[in-house]
């Protein structure tokens, strides 16, 4: 008894949840569809009723015929059951798009709240954390279906609908008979009703026990459905594989679940039935025994009959509530753990005071002084009392092994994330006194995992400085002095064009041309007021004579700006002023190319070694066209050379 009270409570206590977000999908629009469902409740009841009288008065009018008094009530009876039924017709659609409406509103707030705790943070500590990316991946696959809040919404809305029904034959069956059978019959809907919703209640959490095989399952699915991996999976024969362990996680999944759902629905239902069966057979002997005495007209029981089936016939699943209001609050759950996943951490940004404007910085140097970092969670430090020096209008360039923190450095600068201890100083002043928005503006950046929008190239490209992206001149001239303005004319609606093949005349480009994009975000960001200038792995899509050329030119293409090159490549970095080599978090030797092979320490060694790497492979490199090897360096605007080198573009 405990147990039932329980779960009744635990589905009321769902119900209470679901209704407090109602609010969201407008005032107005519940208001109707309640009005709508409670209607579509009660229209059952009088079709009921009108069906009820007019098989009650075909004995008459058969006896008074056409025409007569009795056969004109009898008409009039049908005509009230035909407006009813055709009542429920017209309504349930309504009622149904109506619904669809409410969903999407609520699902778009759930959403709204979803995205704005994904932003929320300055830096992108809570987006690295693997628990809550994990979290997230489930949140943003449940709003794809129709398990969502917003359709629990509408489903609590459609059980008004159901209820009222109920509620309405249990009256019909009291007035016309006896209101003890009345009260038994809608006993028994109810427990069919628990049983339905209980046992999804206990089925339900078997999804969340094995999400873990659920994801799994669904990274299979996606890698076998995805084009990017399409080539690999045909050269290589993965298909079978891939299908086989889809098939076997799938099977997993379902064995527990059918297992399970034999436990929780089986045996119950064996009761339920078996007590459904003899309430309602006594409930209809009853009836039936009165109207065989005469206690009860034709009417009344032609009316309690129909009631009482009705009646029964409601203790159903619904489809139209059952599994939205059971499992549509676990979307909205995923994003309210989300959030506090995102609470949980330290979004704090540091503002010192008082609060300085970065402008036109750095003019002399930025210095990272004493800095120490550590992850999130971790207890290794990346960097450790780092001290390293950049020189403003200078570029420094960043070596040394994976792990070495050439990327966390980036972070830093960036305040992406804020240094553990130590300070980040602009020509003496610590970069916490600028706002993060203001001191962002002043850089120019393209990571090593840069972004691929699909969206037009010339949008791709003005993402450098958003309140300037519709530019057109200038995001060209970025896009010719990163080496790819040829290439993106040469689309099928040129600029306009969205990168990204499935969409109507888009077109996809290689990996280098994709890089060549990235950089030329980072320069129309230069060229619209940064001062700085960062790129981590640049080239990583280049080949190397491609790479070598880049860097060829890489010098007057960023001018005067105070440039930050991270790469892997020694032979890339020797143009660079300054080199500075990391290694567990320290930097452990810097000075210019000729001083470091000089020195013969640790560049020198990595040096020789790639460049004896490359002089192997040099043999099976590919010729780069020497036509693309001048780029857009002789693009035109109006007939004249451009005024700004430009990089190489990449071979096609």
């Amino acid at each position: 008894m405990r147990t039932y009270v329980r779960g009744v409570f635990g589905v009321y206590n769902s119900y209470l949840r679901i209704a407090r977000l109602l609010p969201s999908g407008g005032v107005g629009l519940v208001t109707l569809l309640a009005g709508l469902n409670l209607v579509l409740g009660l229209l059952p009841a009088c079709f009921i009723v009108a069906t009820s009288v007019m098989v009650g008065r075909v004995p008459a009018a058969v006896v008074g015929g056409v025409g007569s008094a009795e056969w004109t009530n009898l008409v009039m009876a049908f005509l009230f059951a035909a407006a009813a039924f055709v009542g429920q017709q017209i309504i349930a659609p309504l009622q149904y798009a109506l619904g669809e409406m409410l969903a999407r509103r609520v699902d778009g707030r759930v959403s709204e709240r979803l995205m704005a705790a994904a932003l929320k943070s300055t830096g992108i500590g809570p987006l690295e954390d693997q628990k809550l990316l994990g979290d997230l991946g489930e949140v943003v696959s449940s709003l794809e279906l129709t398990r969502t809040a917003g359709y629990a919404c509408a489903g609590l809305l459609a059980l008004v609908a159901r209820y009222t029904q109920l509620v309405s034959c249990g009256v019909l069956i009291g007035i016309c008979f006896s209101w003890p059978a009345a009260l038994a019959l809608m006993a028994v809907t109810m427990v069919f009703r628990k049983g339905q919703r209980g046992g999804m209640r206990t089925y339900s959490k078997l999804f969340a026990r094995d999400i873990g095989l659920r994801r799994t399952a669904r990274y299979y699915r996606s890698v076998a459905l995805s084009p990017e991996t399409a080539k690999e999976i045909r050269v290589f024969g993965l298909a079978d594989w891939l299908a086989d362990h889809y098939r076997a996680l799938q099977m997993r999944v379902m064995m527990a679940v059918w297992a399970e759902r034999r436990r929780i629905y089986f045996g119950p239902y064996v009761a339920y039935t078996a007590f459904g069966l003899v309430v309602a057979g006594i409930a209809l002997a009853a009836m039936g025994r009165a109207a065989a005495t005469g206690v009860l007209s034709l009417t009344q029981l032609t009316l309690g009959l129909q009631a009482a089936l009705a009646a029964i016939r409601l203790g159903e699943y619904y489809p139209e509530a059952d599994i939205q209001t059971q499992y549509g609050m676990l979307a909205y759950d995923g994003v309210k753990a989300f959030e506090r996943g995102i609470d949980a951490f330290d979004l704090t940004v540091p503002q010192l005071e008082p609060r300085r404007d970065p402008r036109g910085m750095p003019g002399h140097e930025i210095r990272f002084e004493q800095v120490s970092f550590k992850y999130p969670g971790s207890d290794r430090p990346v960097l450790d009392e780092l001290d390293l020096t950049l020189t403003a209008g200078r570029c420094t360039a960043i070596v040394g092994l994976n792990g070495a923190g050439k990327t966390t450095l980036v972070k830093l600068l960036t305040r992406l994330y804020e240094p553990t201890s130590g300070r980040i100083l602009v020509d003496g002043i610590d970069c916490r006194s600028f706002g993060v928005a203001d001191w962002r503006r002043q850089i120019g950046v393209i990571f090593q995992d840069f972004n691929r929008y699909e969206l037009t190239a010339a949008e791709n490209i003005g993402f450098g400085a958003i309140d300037l992206a519709d530019n057109r001149e200038r995001v060209r001239a970025a896009a010719r002095r990163a080496g790819i303005l040829s290439t993106l004319e040469r689309l099928p609606l040129g600029l306009d064009t969205t990168l990204a093949r499935q969409y109507k005349a888009g077109a996809e480009l290689s990996g280098g041309q994709w890089q060549r994009v990235a950089i030329a975000r980072a320069l129309f960001a230069l060229e619209n007021g940064a001062t700085i200038l960062v790129l981590d792995e640049p080239t990583a899509a280049l080949d190397v004579r491609a790479e070598a050329a880049f860097f060829d030119k890489f010098v007057d293409v960023t001018r005067s700006a105070t440039a930050l090159l991270i790469s892997h490549r020694f032979s890339s970095v020797r143009h660079a002023d300054n080199i500075v080599v990391l290694a567990g978090g320290k930097v452990i030797e810097q000075g210019t190319h000729e001083d470091l092979l000089t020195a013969n320490g640790r560049y020198a060694d990595l040096f020789h070694l790639q460049a004896e790497r490359f002089a192997e492979d040099d043999e099976d490199s590919e010729q780069v066209d020497a036509a693309d090897l001048a780029g857009d360096a002789a693009d035109t605007t109006d007939g004249r050379p451009a005024a700004s080198p430009a990089l190489p573009e990449p071979g096609r």
